[in-house]
């Protein structure tokens, strides 16, 4: 890494540090490069992404194909290659499943049968694409956190054979449950507490059900956020035969009936749980079975990844990603025919990291040499729906990911002026965060890493998707530190838009915005992809984190043995 950061440093060297934005760097012709970056330019991308007439962006829907054209019409004017062949379309294929609200999940083998009720006590649901799908009598294990982790010496299914039963599952991870610095990565959540790692490792060991144990603080939210997200319509990811590797049920279950259940089955939930964090637990049967099925309505429609390509000169097979998502939750007509404002035009989330895709993309495009690595730029579908079009981009990748070097997402930008530090949600992970570190010195900055780790935002937006994969991604989020304002003002601008605009239809373009901010912000970014870009080493997970692994197997068989 040391001819990483060599370069890294050196472009940094032709930055003015000042009160918090950096000075032109004059890294390319007049207006191109990274002065290409203005407020006025990423105003006019934000503008019209998030304006009535793109409807909410919402995906399979009109608004998309005024998304998808528009990003494809600047690739274009910006002489970008197409990323897929002789297209810069990537079609993704969803599928939406709406479970019949009567689901019924019923316990039994002590005494009388435990009927549990839809919404107030579980939610389940399928993500196989039947029209129906469930389990009769299967019998329950206890699994704890359900982790297999072999960096942390870790299998709660050790000696367990689970084929065809239903597991039950902690939510969040030991480091979380005992706040011990030295197991896992004591409060700062792993992948392997993340409730998505929860149901797949559960399917790769052969269960027929997961449900997993809402708890609110180890969840990160309450039991209203399960309801309302895991009912109604849910989109997915077409599949060549809709079922493979998915579980046939998948569950939440209330803390309250948790403890019925144990209790039930004469078992003491409260020191199973703590001993569940230790590495002498081991799985555990309960003596009961699960009966439950779900019926479903199935719509199938078809979303668009959009893919620009800048090649590069001496390494054009070698790849740095730039992405991120163009989707938000379009219009509601319920909400229209009551005369209401029904779109949701997600100005911040995501207009606005998609206007600074496309500032990129310019500020490389306009480069007088165009870097030793290829630059590609991903603008991905229904991320709002669960990361579906970067998690298709990933099953599916246009570019080999044993040769993307790296990558960086960008998933909402500051919109109240220039801060004296940048965020890094997953600091510590990987190397690039001192890349990052030494491109905010330039501006005399600092990297702060996210407040809140325990809530696992790391794993809740599209960069994770190749993060699984192995390859390094970053995600950097606005600062609040506010350079006139300070960091309390900063904090209750952000507190009022999770209050007020967060995935609402308030979240809407405000041409009085700073966005000073955000131009310093994409200037980092674009550092950060330059250094990449341009060094002849890549960088790599830290040791010990959770995608190292696989990121040096894939190297390995690359044929690369640094």
């Amino acid at each position: 890494m040391k001819k990483l950061f060599a370069l890294a440093v050196g472009s940094l060297l032709m930055l003015g540090a000042c009160d918090g934005t950096p000075a032109p760097a004059g890294n390319g012709r007049e207006g191109g490069g990274m002065d290409s970056i203005t407020e006025a330019e990423i105003a006019e991308h934000l503008g019209t992404l998030a304006s009535d007439e793109f409807g909410g962006r919402g995906p399979s829907s009109p608004g998309e194909v005024l998304t998808t054209n528009y990003i494809e019409a600047e690739f274009q004017r910006l002489g970008l290659e197409p990323g897929n062949g002789d297209s810069y379309f990537q079609d993704v294929p969803l599928v939406d499943i709406t479970a019949d609200s009567g689901a019924s999940l019923v316990v039994s083998g002590v005494g009388d049968p435990m009927a549990f009720t839809y919404a107030d006590d579980f939610v389940t649901w399928t993500t196989r694409v039947v029209e129906q799908a469930g389990v009769e009598d299967s019998d329950m294990v206890f699994v704890g956190y359900g982790i297999v982790a072999p960096e942390y010496g870790r299998d709660d299914y050790a000696g367990a054979d689970v084929t065809g039963k239903t597991v039950l599952i902690l939510v969040n991870d030991p480091g979380y449950a005992t706040q011990d610095p030295e197991l896992f990565t004591g409060n700062a959540m792993t992948y392997y507490g993340r409730w998505t790692y929860k149901y797949e490792e559960a399917a790769r060991q052969g269960a027929a059900a997961a449900l997993i144990i809402h708890q609110t603080a180890p969840a990160a939210y309450g039991w209203d956020t399960v309801r309302n997200s895991w009912t109604g319509p849910q989109f997915n990811l077409q599949s060549a035969d809709g079922n493979a590797d998915h579980l046939a049920i998948e569950a939440w279950i209330s803390e309250a009936m948790t403890l019925e259940l144990f209790e039930r089955a004469g078992m003491d939930f409260a020191a199973l749980h703590t001993l569940a964090a230790t590495a002498d637990f081991r799985a555990v049967d309960m003596g009961l079975s699960l009966t439950t099925s779900v019926d479903n309505t199935l719509r199938f429609s078809d979303s668009k990844n959009v893919i620009g390509l800048l090649p590069g000169t001496e390494a054009a097979d070698e790849y740095f990603i730039y992405m991120a998502h163009w989707d938000h939750f379009g219009t509601d007509p319920e909400l229209v025919a009551a005369g209401e404002d029904g779109i949701y035009n997600g100005a911040l989330d995501n207009a606005s990291g998609t206007a600074a895709l496309l500032e990129l993309a310019e500020a490389f495009a306009t480069l007088p040499e165009r870097p030793r690595r290829s630059i590609v730029f991903l603008a991905v579908t229904a991320e709002e729906q669960g990361l579906l079009g970067s998690a298709h981009y990933a099953a599916n990748p246009v570019f080999p990911l044993a040769q993307t070097v790296a990558g960086l997402n960008m998933d909402g930008l500051s919109n109240f002026g220039p801060t004296r530090e940048l965020v890094v949600t997953g600091y510590g992970l990987s190397e690039l965060d001192w890349v990052l570190e030494a491109a905010a010195a330039g501006q005399g900055r600092r990297i702060d890493p996210d407040p809140e780790p325990e809530k696992g935002y790391y794993y809740r937006s599209d960069h994770f998707e190749l993060a699984k994969e192995g390859v390094p991604m970053i995600y950097p989020a606005a600062g609040i530190d506010h350079v006139e304002h300070g960091a309390e003002w900063g904090q209750a601008k952000n507190d009022q838009y999770l209050a007020e605009r967060y995935h609402m239809p308030t979240d809407e373009f405000d041409s009085t915005w700073d966005l000073s901010g955000a131009v310093a912000d994409v200037q980092l970014y674009y550092l950060v992809g330059e250094a990449a870009a341009t060094a002849s080493d890549w960088p790599n997970w830290n040791e010990g984190t959770e995608f190292r692994a696989t990121r040096d197997a894939s190297r390995a068989a690359d044929g690369d043995t640094r």
